[in-house]
């Protein structure tokens, strides 16, 4: 398999790998996925209950959901390796992809490796992911109806956050490190306005206090200048400190911007004709399952409408 040309590789799995795996096998094209091994499925591997995806009105488990996508890429051909890709070549065609010390050849590639959501790097945080914590509002937000959160972060997508989550939560309080916001203006005079939100300044959560069984009940909250700890009760946190897409591997390969996420034209071309984008490696905007699943897409669609023009 390493030794032959396939039509299609695609680099990550997650909503928008999977999708384009089903467009692109239903296609007749027999993609090949490397899914990645720290966290195949993508960022729904880590969230519990899914009640915005279309089609489940009861919710669904995020791993659940992922392995439905799997299952039905699997079942119209997709070959899944669940393989890191260390290495490739977009500067030669058929471009090569290098992957636990093999190397496979492709006549085009989708990448959908997704985007990181920036942690603070408590062992507790990482505990209670998914039972209390969580980097998405708009994913989880419904579930906190009636608590007091804490939002961490001073930025925009902090600032989003917390807005958002004023229409569950009774009380929003904003956790900064520094003494001033670096959000936008009008995003901070939106927070500032909103009698729900409260912020405390030049603080550090230190530790996330609950349990799996119960969920979240607390921070421990340091002050920066005074070193000084104290105990906040809360009933969740959301960490929204930014988003790291997972485009190390196309540095110097594609064009990115200048956060780093891969830039798309005209659906989900990138600057090398025959390599395509989808999901949150180039969208820092959405960044929802159901955008994801709908850029997989187009991505496997454009990889398809590339091939023909190939007269492949």
């Amino acid at each position: 398999m390493s030794s032959q040309v396939h039509k299609i590789i695609i680099i990550g799995s997650g909503c928008a790998g999977y999708t384009a795996a089903v467009y692109a096998a239903r296609a007749n094209l027999k993609p090949l996925l490397f899914e990645g091994i720290q966290q195949p499925g993508g960022q729904l591997t880590i969230t519990t209950d899914v009640e915005n995806y279309p089609g489940f009105p009861e919710g669904i488990q995020g791993p659940d959901l992922m392995a439905l996508f799997k299952k039905q890429a699997e079942r119209f051909g997709t070959v899944c390796f669940p393989k890191d890709v260390n290495q490739v070549d977009f500067k030669n065609h058929p471009f090569t992809i290098t992957a636990e010390g093999k190397t496979y050849f492709g006549e085009s590639v989708i990448i959908a490796t997704g985007a990181s959501a920036k942690m603070l790097g408590l062992e507790s945080e990482k505990r209670l992911m998914g039972h209390g914590v969580s980097s998405c509002a708009t994913c989880d937000g419904f579930f906190f109806k009636g608590k007091e959160l804490i939002v961490v972060g001073g930025g925009d997508s902090a600032m989003e956050e917390s807005t958002f989550l004023t229409k569950f939560a009774t009380k929003v309080t904003v956790v900064h490190r520094k003494d001033k916001l670096r959000a936008s203006k009008i995003m901070q005079e939106k927070a500032f306005q909103n009698p729900k939100i409260d912020f405390i300044w030049n603080s550090a959560v230190e530790e996330i206090l609950g349990t799996v069984e119960e969920g979240v009940r607390g921070v421990n909250l340091r002050n920066v200048k005074t070193n000084e700890v104290r105990e906040k009760p809360c009933g969740g946190v959301f960490i929204a400190i930014g988003h790291i897409p997972n485009t190390q591997l196309f540095q110097n390969q594609l064009d990115l911007d200048q956060r780093g996420y891969i830039v798309t034209q005209n659906g989900s071309a990138t600057s090398v004709p025959g390599v395509f984008a989808c999901g949150d490696v180039q969208d820092h905007v959405y960044r929802q399952a159901v955008t994801a699943a709908g850029s997989g897409c187009v991505g496997a669609m454009d990889a398809e409408k590339f091939l023909e023009s190939k007269g492949d």
